[in-house]
């Protein structure tokens, strides 16, 4: 079992940044693959970013050049640094770990973009 606790949601102005936290349980972090999702209500979950245990990355087409997601095997932590937000990125952001046949979710955080 693989517990996810994220950090660093809130309210922020548009154009501005945010970076989102996320620190797993586990010693064997490494193993996973770790991303970000996001859902606003009466949506589905979507990708927002996505990184391999080889640290490869991947991004929606709707955040590319604007978000980062980075891992520290060592701190078993993921952060996805969000900048130049838009009011079209408010969500609930779920950090995930996947290693076949396993996948763990966090709890959530808002993240709101509102002048």
């Amino acid at each position: 079992q693989v517990q996810l606790v994220e950090s660093g949601g809130g309210l922020v102005q548009p154009g501005g940044s945010l970076t989102l936290s996320c620190v797993a349980s586990r010693a064997r972090f490494r193993i996973y693959t770790m991303g970000w999702y996001r859902q606003t209500p009466g949506k589905e979950r979507e990708l927002v970013a996505r990184i391999t245990t080889a640290g490869f990355a991947n991004y929606a087409d709707s955040v590319k050049g604007r978000f980062t997601i980075s891992r520290d095997n060592d701190k078993n932590t993921v952060s996805l640094q969000m900048n130049s937000l838009k009011p079209e990125d408010t969500a609930v952001y779920y950090c995930n770990a996947f290693s076949y046949p396993t996948n763990y979710w966090g709890q959530g955080s808002q993240v709101t973009v509102s002048p």
